[in-house]
C-alpha cells in the first residue's frame, strides 16, 4: 500500500506545483500591457492569451522545479 500512497503524493505535489506556478505566472503577466498589441474591443482574446501564456510558462517552470527535486532525490545513489 506504500507505493500507492507515494504515487498519490507525487500526483498531488505535481498538481499543486502546476497550479501555483500558473497562478504566479498569471500574476506576473499582469505587469505587461498586452492590450496595446491587440486590436481594440478584443477583451476576450486578450484574456485568453493571458491564460494560455500563463499555462505554458507556469507548466514549464513547474516541470523544471519538479525535475530538479526528483533528480536531487536520486543523487545519493551516485555515491
Amino acid at each position: 500500500m506504500e507505493i500507492y500512497e507515494a504515487i498519490g503524493q507525487d500526483a498531488l505535489i505535481g498538481i499543486l506545483s502546476h497550479i501555483f506556478f500558473i497562478a504566479i505566472t498569471f500574476y506576473a503577466l499582469q505587469a505587461f500591457m498586452l492590450e496595446k498589441l491587440f486590436k481594440k474591443n478584443k477583451v476576450f482574446q486578450i484574456q485568453l492569451i493571458y491564460i494560455l501564456v500563463s499555462i505554458t510558462i507556469g507548466s514549464a517552470v513547474s516541470n523544471f522545479f519538479l525535475q530538479i527535486s526528483n533528480w536531487s532525490g536520486k543523487l545519493p545513489y551516485l555515491f
